[in-house]
């Protein structure tokens, strides 16, 4: 999932902050990783990235629904894209 966000929602980003972080550690099952996106390192976030495990398009755009960020009018659109891992046999850490 690639997620855009709106440039003028920073306050969202602030005040839902906490509530997204227990939102998306209640989904650690579906939501393998997650993490803003930023142009540079010390610049504002404009994004996040999330890799997911789920059976269907439609249950990955329900479960964004739910997230605090989404909710509450951070995003301004979401991705979801299928990742075609190459080499599916090797574990990579993140």
């Amino acid at each position: 999932m690639r997620f855009h966000d709106h440039a003028h929602q920073v306050s969202v980003r602030q005040a839902q902050m906490q509530a997204h972080l227990a939102w998306l550690d209640g989904h650690q099952e579906h939501i393998l990783v997650a993490g803003s996106l930023r142009r540079d390192p010390g610049l504002p976030p404009v994004g996040g990235l999330w890799v997911v495990r789920a059976d269907s398009r439609a249950e990955v755009q329900a479960l964004v629904e739910t997230d605090p960020f989404w909710r509450h009018g951070l995003r301004a659109s979401c991705e979801i894209l299928h990742w075609s891992k190459a080499f599916p046999d090797r574990a990579t850490p993140v």
